[in-house]
Order: C-alpha cells, then sequence, then structure tokens
C-alpha cells in the first residue's frame, strides 16, 4: 500500500532530530515521535522504513507511527513532535448574569434558621430561583473564590 503522508526531513531537521535524542533532555514521548521520523524519512542516505519495520523495531503503535507522519506532512516538525492542543469546550452553568445574581445571594441574609449560607445552601436557592437548571456545589465555590467573596 502507498503511503499518503511520506516524510522528507531537510538537513537542518534531521539535525534537530540527532540533537533532540542525544541529549535526552526531552519527553520520552517527544524522543519517540523524533526516532518515527528519522526512522520515516526517504530522503537519500536514510532508512526510509516501511510502518511495519518501524513498530517492530521502536515498538510504537502503527496508529502513533500514522499519526506522527500526517502531522508533520500536514503542520510541520514542531507540531510533529509535541502534543496536541484539546480543542474541546465547556458550556458555563454561571454567566455574568447568573455570577451577579450568586453574589447578590451571598450577601443576603441566610435562610431562616441558619446563621451564614453554605454552599448547597447557596447551589440550592440558585435553582430553587430559577436562575440556573442545576448546579453544584463546585460550581458556587469556585465562583465565590474568583470573585473573592467569603461565606464566614
Amino acid at each position: 500500500m502507498r503511503k499518503k503522508y511520506i516524510v522528507t526531513l531537510t538537513e537542518a531537521e534531521r539535525k534537530q532530530l540527532f540533537s533532540l535524542i542525544r541529549s535526552g533532555k526531552s519527553s520520552a514521548r517527544k524522543q519517540m515521535h523524533a526516532r518515527v521520523l528519522l526512522k520515516a524519512d526517504i530522503t537519500e542516505g536514510c532508512p526510509g522504513w516501511t510502518d511495519a519495520r518501524i513498530h517492530e523495531s521502536l515498538d510504537v503503535a502503527m496508529s502513533t507511527i500514522e499519526r506522527v507522519r500526517q502531522r508533520f506532512v500536514e503542520d510541520g516538525l514542531e507540531v510533529a513532535l509535541g502534543r496536541r492542543k484539546p480543542n474541546r469546550q465547556y458550556k458555563r452553568i454561571l454567566d455574568g448574569d447568573g455570577e451577579a445574581h450568586l453574589i447578590a445571594l451571598t450577601c443576603s441574609d441566610p435562610p431562616d434558621g441558619y446563621a451564614r449560607w453554605t454552599l448547597s445552601l447557596l447551589a440550592e436557592r440558585m435553582i430553587a430561583l430559577e436562575y440556573v437548571d442545576k448546579i453544584s456545589r463546585d460550581t458556587v465555590q469556585r465562583t465565590l473564590k474568583k470573585t473573592n467573596l467569603s461565606l464566614g
């Protein structure tokens, strides 16, 4: 099967990868990716190994070899050696308006029978007042910490 992502390293890139491996000061994953690139290099005088041979000699998963090749061809050497940035995004439970309501609630008098607000009480009251559909006491705690408010 013909490879879609063919690795051809320049002399400068090859030197950089050799020095990265020889120094031993980078992470094991980064060194392994450098070894994969060096073995996959098809430039004249270089091994140009197949993925199966790289897998056998370096004991690296085939998917890792394919991914390193692809990232090198598409994005360059630094991206192929480094970690991929996570692309997930989290929906915030409390926006600015919700935080304002939480702060106002925290500054108000606690319910009857309580000397002060607790995180659980604040979370329950935010749901009861329908400012949010659901909220955990940890979210309340993080929000109050962020705004430098204390319950005591």
